[in-house]
């Protein structure tokens, strides 16, 4: 009598295997589509980054070596510092404002008061970003000069192309580096995983 050969059941292990071979696929398209899509604002993103981590070595952001010239509770009146800052800006950075007119906040993009050193920075919203640096005690101007970190920031940021929707691009790319390294970890460290199991015993 011929007997016929019942199907094969599946072990527990190859059932386990299952869900573990679909969430790495899954982790291998995201991975690879996330790479993809995000590739251009992520370099954008590490290069300004590290641009901005060593802005003072590269000059973008000017050092004024002052030391105070007078107690801070003595500084005068911070209008006077922003008068001061308007009136010794380049005439293209502060519109139709002219000496000896009320000082105009819409120019003014910050101000920075630095205590400890004695001044304040001074920051305009004209397209080269220029700053004033002014003592606190005494108005004097000490530095004129153009931020060029202003637009790296910005461009890291995504601010530079206007909008929250760009902004957001800038988060979507953030978000998109955490998930690739989440998906790389896994696509990495499952088959060691997989390896490290020893084989079980299928015998009836």
């Amino acid at each position: 009598m011929t007997g016929t050969l019942a199907p094969s059941r599946p072990t527990p292990r190859s059932a386990r295997a299952r869900p573990r071979r679909r969430l790495s696929k899954w982790a291998f398209y995201t991975h690879l589509w996330l790479g993809v899509v995000s590739t251009i604002a992520l370099i954008a993103i590490s290069i300004t980054g590290i641009l901005l981590n060593h802005k003072r070595g590269l000059g973008l952001m000017p050092e004024v070596d002052h030391a105070p010239t007078g107690e801070f509770a003595a500084a005068i009146p911070v209008e006077r510092m922003a008068y001061a800052a308007l009136a010794a800006a380049p005439p293209a950075s502060r519109g139709n404002w002219t000496e000896g007119d009320p000082v105009d906040i819409a120019l003014i993009d910050r101000m920075d008061l630095r205590p400890r050193e004695g001044f304040v920075k001074v920051r305009l919203r004209d397209r080269a970003s220029t700053e004033m640096t002014v003592d606190i005690n005494t108005g004097a101007v000490l530095h004129v000069g153009r931020r060029g970190d202003v637009f790296l920031e910005k461009l890291h940021s995504g601010e530079i192309f206007g909008g929250i929707r760009f902004t957001l691009l800038s988060d979507f790319a953030a978000a998109a580096l955490v998930l690739a390294l989440i998906t790389g970890y896994w696509l990495w460290l499952v088959p060691k995983l997989s390896r490290g199991l020893g084989p079980e015993d299928s015998s009836a």
